[in-house]
């Protein structure tokens, strides 16, 4: 057993000391190499069965917790494994079996005494270390949110938006300003944990064998009356009773699938209740158009799908609206001078307002740069004509191209592909905006790309101009694109109410705009940012950031993080190896760390706020993401079946370079950065500031074993909060849809989910019932479970 053991040490001392000299090489830290002498030494003292092993393994095993200390505090999380090698081999050490095998000397006496008495100390004082620590949250940060309406509302009513009452969501965000608030208080925090499933109800659309990847359920269903809408990945459009679950009708848009695609979702339909009288104006056409509209579906859902098309419903039995558009379906490839299949889709519900429909689309990240136009379009309600069109690569030209005589849109440019928000008093739309492909090179970008790439964009409803534009990254390199819907609230300043803007981002800044006019309404500054970018391409020597942020603090050597202490070597040497001199490292050949990652901080979940209490709830994620270039000759043809995808090589067919993307991982796959990776949070939009911060979400699905332990993991969706003082969340990675109270950010309740929740929740009430309604399907980007569920839960 001693040899066993020797070896052991031997290994293990061979195994660091060669790391941890190629981590000096890097300019890492020396400690690796320096315990290697340690480990051998010990091993070889085994061998010769000498007692004093112990005593220079006790040194070791020391030395060990004190470096642990001095790099990472008492955080259990970093510590265990610095020390979790170690300590079981200590303990091994101090075995009867293997001390009655070894010898005495002169110098330390037998394996009994002194020797036995030192490496006991030091074990014993790392488990006390490792005790205290577990009970240590250094990620934590503690407050609590004010409970009080923060200023005089106005009729006693906050200002939502286009208000449809308290029991009703007939939007994405519940109204146009994609607040994800709800005015229902009948679920407390005192009350919520006797929350019980009132209904499940299942699609049948479940990820199949030949889908894409990333196949995800990220609806939010929409209610409107007794009923709910939602649709699914394959574009189904489904209604469902809301106090049962029934279902009350179906249609299938047979979008069929394409390899192509890199996204197979759907996030919500949109909603229209004709009115009785065709608008001022109108030609005998429209009039006449108007009255069958009125006739045929006075009530209609408009149905996004993966193949480019718009289908108007009849919200009350599922029949097509032939009236609208080309027999009920409008062809949103149009326009576009190059048209691959499968490169260009809505995923986001268009927003319907003022008898117009505008929708933005999704183009295939990094594929080609031939791909279709990211234009911002308004059509008809009622007839699908084109109204305007906005390119942000020709952002002064709105008046309608000419499609029939050859015209096209600008080919490439910056795209919209998540959820708008909108003011019908200001007559503005705020449309989040993305980058043209390939995301990670900059080259040949116009002056207008360069202003409207990774900005939020306010456009005149009416006409489609451009009222004002807020970049959050300048000469975007890193798929920083904007992609949560901005947030909508009015906020009290010096006494004033402000029509103000929240717009989340990736990198983690939360910008407080006026919605007027997009000007900060805390001072902005210009960092600092790293250089080095490839000598075909630049990078802006200054980066924004706005006053109320969750950016991290820049990644350190010892942020590196594993399951043991060889991978978490393994980590610390790659982290040496890739170019990082902080946020906005510019891409490269070899290898750069992209932190935060283009997961994002924020992401299309977005966040929910208040508008009574002016206070925010978001889900935070931290995860570093590797981006690295590569030319072009070094990219391989594309094999037969080969699919789109974010993650692997990115081709970008047409540019000097493809890029090869994706989570910075150790050998064992777990995150190279130590956890936690995902929190909830709350923030004081008056102030903009942080109040709390918690860590969010278990590992008990992110292991073949089904340990449940509060790790704080990753997370992709959205929360909604609601006058009750209760959030609710689900997106993390763990299969559980939460409750949280909003004012101090605790759980206050579970429900086990049977498939991943990687969507945001709603709220509504009918018969006098509070409801809460997850989309349990499941996301294929982040590997949670699929399936096909819609749950509802009330108070018994």
């Amino acid at each position: 057993m001693v040899i066993f053991i020797a070896a052991l040490f031997v290994l293990t001392g061979a195994i660091l000391g060669a790391g941890g000299i190629w981590l000096i090489v890097l300019g890492g830290s020396p400690y690796y190499a320096a315990v290697a002498v340690g480990f051998l030494a010990t091993g070889w003292l085994l061998y010769r069965r000498r007692a004093c092993a112990l005593v220079v393994y006790a040194i070791t095993l020391s030395a060990t917790l004190v470096w642990a200390i001095w790099e990472v505090g008492f955080d259990w999380w970093q510590l265990a494994p610095r020390g979790g090698l170690p300590v079981l081999l200590g303990l091994a050490l101090l075995l009867p079996a293997v001390r009655r095998r070894l010898t005495g000397d002169s110098l330390v006496g037998p394996a009994n005494g002194v020797p036995f008495l030192a490496l006991a100390g030091a074990v014993a004082a790392t488990i006390v270390v490792a005790g205290y620590s577990m009970l240590q949250v250094p990620s934590t940060i503690r407050g609590q949110l004010t409970r009080d309406v923060a200023f005089q509302m106005r009729d006693g009513q906050a200002n939502t938006g286009n208000e449809a009452g308290a029991g009703e969501w007939h939007q994405y965000g519940r109204t146009g300003f994609g607040q994800r608030w709800s005015p229902l208080d009948q679920i407390t925090p005192a009350n919520v944990k006797d929350l019980q499933t009132a209904w499940e109800y299942r699609t049948g659309d479940v990820k199949r064998p030949d889908d894409i990847g990333e196949t995800t359920y990220q609806v939010t269903p929409i209610k409107i009356g007794d009923s709910l809408y939602v649709c699914t990945p394959h574009n189904i459009a489904i209604s469902i009773d809301a106090r049962t679950g029934g279902e009350n009708w179906r249609f299938d848009a047979n979008s069929g699938l394409n390899p192509d695609r890199q996204h197979q979702t759907c996030r919500g339909v949109t909603w229209w209740e004709a009115p009785a009288a065709a608008p001022a104006g109108a030609t005998p056409e429209q009039v006449a158009l108007h009255a069958r509209a009125l006739a045929e579906c006075p009530r209609r859902v408009y149905l996004p799908t993966a193949d480019a098309r718009l289908i108007a419903l009849n919200a009350d039995t599922g029949a097509v609206c032939g009236f609208f558009a080309d027999n009920g379906t409008l062809h949103l490839e149009q326009g576009m001078e190059f048209n691959p299949a499968g490169y260009y889709y809505s995923t986001s519900p268009p927003v319907a307002t003022q008898g117009k429909l505008i929708i933005g689309g999704a183009v295939n990240d990094n594929f080609s740069t031939e791909e279709q136009s990211g234009v911002i379009r308004a059509f008809d309600v009622d007839s699908g004509a084109l109204i305007w069109n906005w390119d942000s690569a020709n952002p002064d030209s709105t008046t309608p191209i000419d499609i029939a005589g050859g015209e096209t849109y600008t080919t490439n440019s910056p795209n919209s592909w998540s959820v708008f928000s909108y003011d019908e008093t200001l007559g503005l739309i705020y449309i989040p905006m993305g980058n043209r492909v390939p995301d990670q090179l900059g080259m040949g970008r116009t002056p207008a790309v360069e202003e409207h790439s990774s900005s939020i964009v306010a456009l005149d409803i009416e006409i489609g101009r451009k009222r004002w534009v807020r970049q959050t990254v300048h000469h975007d390199l890193w798929d920083m694109d904007v992609p949560a819907q901005p947030v909508l609230i009015d906020l009290t300043r010096d006494g004033v109410v402000v029509p103000a803007l929240v717009g989340p981002t990736k990198q983690g800044d939360l910008w407080v705009l006026d919605r007027r006019t997009g000007l900060p309404l805390s001072p902005r500054e210009e960092l600092p940012a790293p250089g080095g970018a490839i000598p075909e391409d630049f990078s802006s020597p200054t980066q924004p950031i706005s006053k109320l942020t969750f950016r991290p603090d820049m990644l350190r050597d010892e942020n590196m993080w594993g399951i043991t202490v060889f991978d978490q070597l393994w980590c610390r040497i790659r982290f040496e190896q890739l170019n990082y001199d902080g946020q906005y490292t510019p891409p490269s050949l070899s290898g750069t760390l992209v932190y935060p990652g283009n997961f994002g901080v924020f992401n299309w979940g977005s966040v929910a706020v208040d508008p009574e209490r002016q206070i925010m709830f978001g889900m935070p994620t931290y995860l570093p993401f590797i981006s690295q270039l590569v030319p072009r000759a070094q990219i391989p043809e594309r094999a037969p079946g080969e699919t789109a995808s974010e993650l692997g090589i990115n081709r970008n067919e047409g540019a000097p370079y493809g890029v090869k993307m994706g989570p910075f991982l150790s050998p064992l796959g777990v995150p190279c950065l130590a956890p936690p990776w995902g929190f909830v949070a709350g923030a004081d939009l008056r102030s903009e500031s942080v109040v709390y911060r918690q860590k969010n979400g278990t590992t008990r699905d992110m292991t073949p074993l089904p340990l449940k332990v509060k790790l704080g993991v990753p997370g992709i969706g959205g929360p909604i909060v609601t006058r009750g003082g209760v959030a609710f969340l689900a997106a993390a990675v763990d299969d559980y849809l939460r409750a949280y109270d909003v004012t101090t950010g605790d759980q206050l309740w579970e429900a086990r989910l049977p498939a991943g929740g990687q969507s945001t929740p709603m709220t509504y009430e009918v018969d006098g019932a509070q409801y809460v309604v997850i989309v349990a399907g499941g996301h294929g980007s982040v590997g949670t479970r699929p399936g096909d569920y819609i749950i509802a839960y009330k108070l018994p």
